[in-house]
């Protein structure tokens, strides 16, 4: 036929290298961003900072591009995935998708699988966003449709374009021409056309809207003229007979034009004029045959972007059921790129979109395409050397299922599913803004189009199912318009305006989501915006106008509807929900003057608002955000918090707010009334720059109780740390509670506290006031904190006259207060000195003190009339000595005074400064509060560096000549210390003990490991005779943990340490070693021995007792008995096993003999359980005849008391038939497994490999390559399919048995495996897989009988152990192969066991350690092929 293209010159065409590109160089992207960059595009230049990455994958060149059908006709692997080939490859990065949550209602295909991955559901986005869409019916079109139904016989609609003018074609093959004001301006073609065309499927409209394109259900094209109404072209040739026109669509260029038929083929049209006759000429870009395309969109670019560098390409977006492909049609046919949808449902349709948006500063066409649920983003680029990059974004999941997508802005997406439901989408956060239904539409579908019945439906299956939802020719968008044709109407939807948006909310009562709407669009925060222009500040002053008469509206409502009657509670809740929105609104806002003018007065009218409001206030206060306020707010503040009681909280007001302006003397009588200190001291200093008169107020307070001695209250307490604490504010220059004293005020305010610190006398003081009566309050008060005050002081004085004058008066005053006076404490004395001797041992001191002073705190320490607070009075007389107090005293006075008061920890401070470190031992040992303190001390001296060597020795002298003392106070510690520094005179150390009590705690400590002493045995060599005496006196303390203790004990001979065990008569003991020894019968006769004893002593007390030791001896006895023979039976012969055996069966059936039938024994039954308790454990190890004939040779039983024995004999045959059974039941088992899994391993190995793809997974070029190349293609049974050259260049090669074996690339490099394991088994499935290598030739095609399958190897070779993973894999849980194998395993460690090469070699770990271990008794199950 005509209309088919030249397939050779198709393929010449996309092969060729034209030039025409480089004649584009001066015509790159920046010169043209010039022309357009001031351009207003939807605003989008302003998100400099675009959340998107930019970084592009250029599709890798290659020799011979693939045509549009191969592409399309490639197979694709349904059951996977899309995964890039390899990273290193493709320059892309790959974004995590951010799915997003909103509610809807299901979708209609609620119970498939993909539902079970679908997101949880949140409240609507109404009070976040508003209302966002407005939607419309067009009245007069929707009329005019009807009636020109009824009329004319136009028949139903069928198909909408919108450009300037509406057009919509209906079912009858007319096409109806509206304007912008709905008026029916042409009705082109006629009902008799109609009938011979079919319904008009598809039309379009061109740029300058002076053509329309329709296409016919039976396949017909024709051109209109919308100025004249005429008919300028009828096309019946352009494209195959007997397919429907499902697209047909103009590009920028009006000679150029699409069109997709019903047969998945994709044509380009190109009109012209030659002599006045109008001609088309068709080229198929793509022919369905071979895979078939049912969407198409070319790039349409806006009247300012007419110069962008990408439309000289006229790029072209088409859809397949399998993947979408993005091609130029200028200047020649190429293919730009290809991307494949993945898993997806059959019935979903593929939708394509394009639209201009601004991504860093550059405008650039985005391609939005989706099949599903997910949308992916694909932004296009031209460089300067002419090539397009294509960048992926970040892809968009929801969790229903789309049949249409509409750009309405670059920020703005409208999507439509499957159940019509609208959804309305923020691009860049993918947040949901709206949602609507829009079922009243009655929405139109293509279905009979896609499924071509006016021609017979001569379509496939799978695109017929993709028509049951398809309305690509329902809906049409044109300048931020989207237009729905229903069935009777056409509907028009588009953004609100941001005052529309505000006003919608208004209208339905929702003020507070009106004014948190208005705040994000005053912050800039709000999504699909309209209608805001300007710089930022003009636009917040536009917003924030509207929001001010939002909030009088908020405030009078709130008055209005307020309650008035009913309990004063439902009031104060009314105002608590509705009064903070305005307070914040207005702070937000910063209009502290509507606040506090015009809104107050508002809510003053209603006492509960007021109330309400002056608390609102509260916490911007406390956190400084309000200052400003009027000082009649301040007033009321404060009067409403005080008539509620709230006065910690006017405290916490009041230092937070500037009261310069309310009456000071007023607040500080309300506060010194409620004991607000904080708030008085702030106003104090703050209204009237007063420092001294809060200390006297406070001084006044706590003085005299201080001086009766009496305990002062919690009040009184809060006041005197409140009196400290403010004075070291000012001291330091910082203001109370909070802040900073002016500069120009620290050095005043520092003389004013010293000078009322000092003072002789109080202001009205008594005469029997003593002197300096601040400072002794504060002395008495807290001696230590007051010390640190002035410490602190000390710190920050500069070394001026006045300065260290202030110092020495400071210290001679407290030594005059705290010496001369007896009423203060040794710990407040001495934190006095310690406070001084750390001042003296400053290197700048300039301060003074007697040293006869420090001499009489010496005394008055150590030599106290009484001995109480002897801790107290140590403690506080190392403080001294450790803050430098040392130099001020005579050391050997000190030390005897020391001594001979017990402080122990100044003798051993002084030693310490004398290096006579073992001295400090008996320190230590005299002190009992620190006496176990002394291991420590002596290990540290002997193994840290730093002392010499004769220190060390004279303490480890000290330490030897005290190791009685130190064994008796703790052994274990003792022990320790001796392995670790004295293991050379252990045996010293032992002839010092000479208390044999002693002697074994520390033995024992020393030799028994469980003890928890970390000696190292094996370098400690200790001699056997130290381990023989520890034995023997462990016979005599402890002899029930004898054996026990032998089992870890090493170090011991087994002849003396018997000898020892016989001496005490511990007869299981000795049994034990005699075993140990290797004289197994000596040991069975002693414990043999033991038994028939206590078995006559049973015998000898007959029925008169009913005490059950006897009896538990017996048995105990019998077990450690039946044991031993349990464990030497194995390694003896016969004989030797009945030499052991049927002497205890003699010994347990003896007493039975003496007992008569006619006055049994009262312990019979429980002798004759124990006696079958023996029967039962030899027969393990004696044969059964041999039993019986024994039992029945006995002159007892065979007199034919065989009743007796009965229970005997048929107990062991019960047990020999159970372990018959078993033996029997698990022979059938390994048999049925064995068989059923060779079948299987046979079958998986003998699989033939079935390629996923005809090209390399490293390359991604076909394995028909290169022609001069001699390269072999490499199949894995995972699928993938390589070169071996690109194999070898990605070292995929593996050593096993000394032979090479490949490895897939893509499935190790998936698990980031740098490098195989010894054993290949242990790796994922697939990294060494079953391969099949062929020879590559260039005629060499997919189906080439030269692929040829790798020869199998004698032992398990990769394929193999792959196959045989596989098979272990069909198991839920370990099998019973593996069971047996690891039992069999376990009884004899020398045999192999089978499928070796499935074990993990000496890490294998076994198959009852999982966690998840169970046992199956189901068949085995089915493999799947």
């Amino acid at each position: 036929m005509e209309n088919e293209p030249d397939q050779e010159n198709l393929e010449q065409n996309l092969c060729a290298r034209t030039t025409e590109e480089e004649l584009n160089k001066s015509f790159s992207l920046e010169a043209s961003l010039s022309k357009f960059s001031c351009i207003d595009l939807d605003k989008e230049l302003e998100f400099k900072n675009d959340l998107i990455d930019d970084k592009e994958f250029d599709i890798p060149q290659v020799d011979t591009p693939p045509t549009l059908e191969s592409i399309l006709n490639e197979t694709d692997d349904e059951d996977e995935s899309f995964v890039l080939e390899d990273p290193t490859l493709l320059n892309i990065d790959t974004i995590d998708s951010h799915s997003y949550d909103t509610s809807s209602v299901a979708s209609s295909d609620s119970g498939d699988r993909a539902n079970l991955k679908r997101k949880k559901k949140l409240p609507d986005a109404f009070s976040l966003h508003g209302s966002v869409m407005r939607h419309s019916l067009l009245k007069g079109i929707s009329a005019q449709i009807v009636s020109a139904a009824d009329k004319v016989d136009a028949g139903l609609p069928t198909a909408i374009a919108v450009s300037s003018l509406i057009a919509v074609g209906t079912s009858h093959g007319l096409a109806l021409i509206f304007d912008q004001n709905q008026a029916l301006r042409l009705c082109l073609g006629s009902t008799s056309v109609g009938g011979q065309y079919g319904a008009i499927s598809a039309l379009s409209i061109n740029n300058d809207c002076s053509r329309l394109l329709c296409g016919f259900a039976k396949g017909q094209i024709t051109m209109w003229d919308l100025a004249s109404g005429k008919l300028l072209r009828s096309i019946s040739d352009a494209h195959p007979p007997g397919t429907a026109i499902l697209h047909i669509k103009f590009t920028d260029d009006p000679t150029l034009a699409i069109c997709n038929d019903s047969g998945g083929s994709v044509f380009e049209l190109t009109f012209k004029r030659v002599m006045g006759v109008r001609t088309c000429e068709s080229r198929c870009l793509f022919s369905g045959s071979k895979g078939e395309v049912c969407c198409i969109e070319p790039l349409h670019s806006k009247p300012e972007l007419k110069d962008h560098p990408i439309t000289q390409f006229s790029l072209l977006a088409m859809a397949s059921l399998t993947k979408i492909l993005v091609i130029g049609l200028k200047p020649s046919l190429k293919v730009w790129m290809t991307f494949p949808y993945g898993r997806m449902d059959p019935s979903s349709v593929p939708l394509l979109a394009w639209h201009f948006v601004a991504v860093n500063n550059c405008v650039n066409p985005m391609l939005a395409f989706c099949r599903g649920d997910v949308v992916h983003f694909l932004l296009v680029k031209r460089d300067e050397s002419g090539a397009i990059h294509v960048t992926k974004q970040k892809h968009l999941h929801l969790y229903y299922d789309l049949i249409n997508f509409t750009w309405i802005n670059s920020r703005t997406v409208v999507l439509l599913d499957s159940v019509e439901k609208l959804h309305v989408i923020d691009r860049q956060t993918q947040e949901e803004l709206e949602t609507m239904e829009i079922s009243e539409v009655q929405l139109v579908y293509n279905s009979s189009h896609f499924k071509s019945l006016a021609t017979g439906g001569n379509v496939s299956q799978a695109l017929a199912l993709v028509g049951e939802k398809a309305c690509y020719q329902s809906i049409s968008s044109y300048g931020g318009q989207i237009f729905y044709l229903g069935t009777k109407s056409v509907y028009v939807m588009m953004l609100r305006s941001w005052r529309e948006r505000m006003d919608h909310l208004l209208k339905q009562d929702c003020l507070t989501e009106a004014l948190a709407l208005a705040w994000s669009f005053h912050e800039g925060k709000a999504k699909a915006v309209v209608g805001l222009s300007g710089d930022v500040s003009k636009r917040k002053a536009v917003v924030a106008d509207r929001m001010v008469e939002i909030l009088f509206h908020y405030a009078d409502r709130a008055l209005k509807k307020c309650p008035e009657q009913g309990k004063i509670q439902v009031m104060e809740q009314h105002f608590q929900d509705t009064v903070p929105v305005i307070v914040d609104y207005c702070l937000l806002l910063q209009r502290r003057d509507l606040l506090f003018s015009q809104m107050y007065d508002k809510l003053s009218e209603n006492s509960v608002a007021k109330g309400v409001f002056l608390e609102c206030l509260e916490p911007y206060i406390l956190s400084d955000k309000l200052v400003g306020i009027t000082p009649q707010v301040m007033k009321d503040l404060i009067v409403h918090f005080q008539d509620k009681k709230l006065m910690d909280s006017v405290e916490a007001l009041i230092v937070h707010m500037d009261i310069t302006s309310l009456d000071i003397q007023q607040v500080v009588l309300m506060c010194w009334e409620n004991r607000l200190y904080d708030a008085m001291i702030y106003v104090y200093n703050r209204g009237m720059n007063e420092f001294i008169s809060p200390m006297e107020k406070l001084f006044k307070v706590i003085a005299p109780p201080l001086n009766a001695g009496k305990t002062l209250t919690d009040e009184q307490v809060v006041m005197g740390n409140k009196l400290l604490v403010y004075i070291s504010c000012c001291l330091a220059g910082r203001a109370y509670p909070l802040g900073d004293i002016p500069e120009d005020l620290v050095p005043l305010v520092k003389n004013q506290v010293f000078e009322f610190l000092i003072r002789l006398h109080s202001v009205e003081a008594s005469s029997e006031e003593e002197v300096y009566p601040y400072v002794r309050t504060l002395l008495h008060f807290d001696t230590r904190e007051f010390l640190n005050v002035l410490a602190l002081t000390f710190e920050d004085f500069k070394n001026d006259k006045q300065a260290v004058e202030y110092q020495q008066r400071i210290v001679d005053i407290l030594l005059k207060v705290m010496v001369e006076n007896s009423d203060f404490t040794p710990s407040q004395v001495g934190c006095l000195f310690t406070f001084l001797a750390r001042q003296l041992a400053k290197p700048d001191n300039t301060l003074f003190v007697n040293r006869t002073l420090f001499d009489q705190v010496l005394e008055f320490l150590c030599s106290p009339d009484d001995d109480s607070r002897h801790s107290e009075r140590q403690q506080v007389l190392l403080e001294l000595l450790q803050a430098g107090g040392v130099v001020q005293f005579e050391e050997s006075r000190l030390i005897r005074m020391a001594e001979k008061a017990e402080f122990y920890q100044i003798c051993e401070f002084m030693y310490e400064r004398a290096h006579q470190y073992d001295k400090i031992i008996d320190c230590y040992l005299h002190d009992p509060l620190r006496e176990e303190d002394v291991f420590n001390y002596i290990h540290n001296i002997l193994s840290i560096p730093g002392h010499s060597a004769e220190e060390k020795q004279s303490v480890w002298q000290k330490a030897m000549d005290h190791m009685e003392e130190l064994v008796s106070l703790k052994p274990c510690k003792a022990a320790e210390l001796v392995a670790t520094h004295f293991s050379g005179q252990i045996e010293v150390v032992i002839g010092q003990l000479q208390n044999q009590v002693l002697l074994f705690k520390f033995l024992r400590s020393l030799l028994d490991p469980r003890e928890g002493v970390h000696v190292n045995q094996e370098l400690l060599q200790i001699p056997p005779s130290v381990t023989e005496q520890f034995i023997e006196l462990l016979c005599q303390f402890s002899p029930d943990q004898v054996i026990e203790t032998l089992q870890v004990l090493e170090c011991y001979r087994l002849e003396e340490t018997i000898q020892i065990t016989q001496k005490y008569q511990l007869h299981e003991v000795t049994a034990y070693l005699l075993e140990k020894k290797g004289d197994v019968h000596g040991a069975f006769l002693l414990l043999l021995e033991r038994l028939q004893s206590r078995l006559q002593e049973i015998t000898r007390q007959g029925g008169n007792t009913t005490e059950a030791f006897p009896l538990k001896a017996v048995e105990d006895t019998m077990v450690e008995t039946i044991a031993l023979c349990q464990r030497n039976s194995q390694n003896l012969n016969q004989q030797q096993r009945e030499a052991l055996w049927f002497p205890l069966l003699e010994a347990m059936m003896a007493p039975q003999k003496l007992s008569s039938s006619a006055a049994p024994h009262r312990h019979c039954e429980a002798l004759k359980s124990l006696t079958m308790q023996v029967l039962n454990s030899m027969a393990t190890f004696i044969a059964l005849p041999s039993i019986l004939q024994r039992i029945l040779q006995d002159p007892i039983y065979g007199k034919g008391k065989l009743g007796e024995i009965q229970g005997l004999i048929l107990g062991m045959l019960d047990t020999f038939n159970y372990e018959q059974t078993l033996l029997e039941t698990t022979t059938s088992l390994l048999n049925q497994d064995l068989h059923w899994s060779l079948c299987n391993l046979r079958a998986s190995v003998s699989r033939g490999l079935n390629p996923k793809q005809d090209y390399c997974s490293i390359c991604l070029q076909q394995y028909k390559r290169r022609q001069e190349m001699a390269d072999e293609i490499i199949v894995f049974s995972c699928g993938h399919l390589y070169h071996s050259f690109c194999l070898q260049s990605k070292e995929c090669t593996v050593e096993i048995e000394g032979q090479t074996r490949w490895i897939c690339y893509k499935c190790s490099s998936s698990s980031k495996a740098g490098k195989l394991s010894e054993n290949p088994s242990e790796d994922k499935k697939g990294r060494v897989t079953s391969q099949a290598k062929a020879p590559l030739s260039y005629h060499q095609t997919k189906g080439d009988p030269s692929v040829r399958k790798a020869n199998s190897e004698p032992a398990l070779d990769p394929q193999q152990i792959q196959a045989f993973e596989q098979l272990c894999r069909l198991y839920r849980g370990s099998s019973r192969l593996a069971l047996l194998t690891e039992l069999s395993q376990n009884r004899s460690g020398d045999s192999c066991r089978p499928f070796a090469g499935s074990q993990s070699g000496p890490a294998f770990n076994s198959v009852f350690q999982n966690e998840n271990f169970q046992l199956q008794l189901a068949p085995p199950p089915v493999a799947e092929d």
